[in-house]
Order: C-alpha cells, then structure tokens, then sequence
C-alpha cells in the first residue's frame, strides 16, 4: 500500500472509483439510497492528478434521521462520502450560514451517478429558496461572531503583542471578508482555493478588502505594522459598508 500520499491519478481512474463506491453504498443502504451525487472538483471537471473524491448519498426518510461521513484514505488517494436523510439535506441546503458561499456550491450542481427519481432538481430547489434576509441575517452574524472578534484580536496585539499571530488573524480577515462579499452579493465561490481572487471580482467590496486579500495571496505577511494598518482600515471599510447597507454590527447594550 502506498504511504507516501496522494500519487497521480487520471480523471478517468478518479471517476471509476467515484462509480466503485456508488456501488457499494448501494450494497450497503440498499432501497433507501434515493441519490447519489459527486461535487467539488471531479462534478466540475476541474480534478487535478492528485484531486480527492467528494460525494454525498441522500437515502430516505424512513427510519431515524441520517447525518454522518465516511472520510478516508486507501492510500494513493482519499475520499470524503457524506450520507444524509432527505430531509436533513434539504434543511441544510435551505440554510444560510457565514460560510455559505464556500459551503453550498454541491447543492446546486452535483453529477449525478444515481437519481431515478428526480431528487437532486428538488435539492437545487431548496439551495435556491432563501430569501434576502436569510442572506442578510448571516451577514451580520459573520460582522460580529468573526469581524468584531478579529478587529479586538487585532488591538490587543498592537498593545500587548504577540505580533507571530498577525498573519494568521490577517488570513482569517480575508477569509471571513472575502465570505461576506459573496453574501452579499448571494454568490458562491467555486473552490477553497478561488475564494480570494473571486471575491475580488465581485462588485461592492468594503474599502480595504482588496489590499488584505492581495496581501494575503501574495504572502507579503511578515510587517506587522502593515498588517496591522491594513487589518485597521479594513475594519473602518467595513463599518461604513455595514452602515450603508443596513447591516448591523452593533445593538443594544443588553439586547434580550
């Protein structure tokens, strides 16, 4: 067996395996599989020779409610399976939440390798069903469950230290930006490694996200006083882009 990591693999070897364990989860759930989809890289085409195997396998409600993943390594390549009840997939391709333009990119178009009864058009359907304030609701949990966190992170750094932190919280305010760009603009990112440079595309960008992104994507991340004015003037663009759309960062001093 090979120990050693990912070794290259065609697009064609990849998709026999896809179709391998399609067939064994139906010897394993039989009757109750109701689909079976592929997402991430290989449903798109874009699988390069040492790309890993995403899959979902939706069975049906009978029964208890199902919610779990098989992720593993056989060694020259890994796969990530995850298995869900009908009704728990629906709900969570229904749900907006601040990583959503990362996270429901398989709800939208998976390749089916098992669908008689139509059930994936039904799923696209619950990933298109949120309203505008479903949208705007997780942008604001994202301003003050990760931004308002970070931007005080930030500060007692620039007091107390330690600056070796800098660049991981830069990282993490291109990310959690770069997520409230596409929820704003209710559009998903097509890879994890896309996120930044697509994020730049998108149209109504907070001042200062495009010079903490392109600092992040060039690895210019060893000056601390640069990060932390970035970081800084970042956080000023944000509070003024909250407040010209309506977003809410800030609330009652007791708010229940």
């Amino acid at each position: 067996m090979n120990m050693n990591g990912p070794v290259e693999i065609s697009k064609r070897e990849r998709f026999q395996t896809c179709q391998e364990i399609a067939s064994r989860l139906h010897e394993v759930f039989k009757e109750k599989v109701l689909a079976i989809g592929v997402y991430g890289s290989v449903s798109r085409g874009t699988d390069g020779p040492f790309s890993d195997i995403e899959m979902f396998c939706v069975l049906d409600d009978s029964g208890d409610e199902t919610d779990f993943s098989y992720e593993w390594s056989a060694g020259p390549w890994k796969a990530e399976v995850n298995v869900m009840s009908a009704k728990v997939i629906l709900a969570t391709a229904a749900t907006v939440e601040g990583e959503w333009p990362l996270t429901h990119s398989p709800f939208f178009s998976p390749l089916s390798l098992y669908d008689p009864e139509g059930f994936l058009a039904e799923l696209k359907k619950a990933a298109e069903s949120p309203a505008k304030e479903d949208f705007k609701h997780a942008v604001n949990e994202v301003l003050v469950g990760e931004m308002y966190e970070f931007i005080g992170k930030l500060r007692n750094i620039s007091v107390n230290g330690p600056s070796t932190y800098l660049p991981y919280l830069t990282m993490q305010f291109a990310k959690y930006g770069a997520m409230l760009i596409g929820l704003h603009n209710q559009k998903r990112y097509s890879t994890g490694a896309m996120v930044l440079p697509e994020a730049l595309e998108l149209p109504d960008r907070p001042a200062g996200f495009d010079k903490v992104a392109r600092l992040v994507m060039s690895g210019n991340l060893s000056e601390p006083s640069e990060l932390l004015a970035a970081c800084e003037d970042f956080w000023s663009g944000l509070a003024a882009w909250a407040a010209e759309h309506d977003y809410t960062i800030h609330s009652k001093r007791i708010p229940f």
